[in-house]
């Protein structure tokens, strides 16, 4: 087995599990985060968060295998741990800005719904102030 396909199996073997344990992470703690999106709708939530998950791992796992291909061969341990340690890390950069992405989607959702919760109160408040009058 030479330098290069050493560093691919390193490579994958390192990569995957990163990006099956940030997806799972993600998951489990974004849960909460999207009920509450969704006003409660827990069904709506756990919905949207698989889908979120199965988007997340074809990208993240897509990203990963484009990546697989290294510049050139490797020829030593020093090129193994310098072009895996390059990898790892585009690899998690990666993986932050999704995240960044997604969490700052979902502030803005979460602030337009609070937002529109809060004028259908002050519609409410202000409706009922003035009583029906009789239909004639």
């Amino acid at each position: 087995m030479t330098w290069t396909v050493a560093t691919y199996l390193a490579y994958l073997l390192t990569a995957v599990p990163i990006t099956v344990w940030v997806a799972s992470t993600l998951s489990r703690n974004g849960r909460i985060f999207l009920a509450d999106v969704f006003h409660g709708e827990d069904g709506l939530a756990d919905a949207v968060n698989t889908l979120l998950m199965v988007g997340f791992y074809l990208v993240n796992l897509g990203f990963v295998m484009l990546y697989l291909r290294s510049g050139g061969a490797i020829v030593d341990l020093t090129g193994l741990v310098e072009t895996l340690s390059v990898k790892i890390g585009v690899v998690m950069l990666v993986l932050g800005v999704i995240h960044f992405v997604n969490v700052m989607v979902f502030s803005s959702m979460r602030r337009k719904g609070r937002a529109d919760a809060h004028r259908a109160q002050q519609e409410a408040a202000y409706y009922a102030q003035y009583p029906a009058q009789p239909q004639r």
